[in-house]
């Protein structure tokens, strides 16, 4: 009599036990879930939580030179300074200066004014990543060859 009591006494706490763990998962993941949507849509993104106005420096892949040297000042006025030097061809840095913008995420900017050649930057912390020609970010060998880091 003792044995199924015993033995009662251990299936319902194993019971008790598994709808317990069913509960905290669940806990968990509506807990997960409601900080992903405040993460989401509480409006932070890097042009408002990042300090990205400064000058960035870097040396992007060149076909058919050592690399391009290359300097990108982004002012808190929405303008900018773009010096580019193709490594072994040019000793000066030409300047290209215009306006850009962020997109609607608020995490790129596109260089406005720059013809054929990529003008879309993902914007990081102290670094931005400049995007192939349809927006996407460059991957492959030489993906880390295209960020600037920031200086000032």
């Amino acid at each position: 009599m003792k044995i199924k009591i015993l033995t009662l006494a251990c299936i319902s706490m194993f019971f008790m036990a598994c709808n317990n763990d069913q509960k905290n998962e669940k806990h968990a993941n509506e807990t997960i879930k409601a900080a992903e949507e405040i993460v989401a849509g509480d409006g932070h993104n890097a042009k408002n939580s990042l300090d990205w106005a400064g000058t960035y420096i870097g040396v992007m892949p060149c076909a058919d030179c050592e690399g391009i040297q290359t300097e990108l000042i982004l002012n808190p006025d929405m303008t900018y300074i773009l010096k580019t030097n193709y490594m072994g061809k040019d000793t000066h840095f030409p300047e290209d200066r215009g306006t850009f913008k962020w997109d609607a995420t608020g995490s790129k900017v596109e260089l406005l004014g720059l013809k054929d050649r990529s003008n879309l930057f993902f914007v990081g912390e102290n670094m931005l990543k400049q995007l192939d020609m349809d927006g996407k970010e460059v991957t492959g060998e030489l993906a880390e060859n295209y960020v600037l880091k920031k200086t000032k």
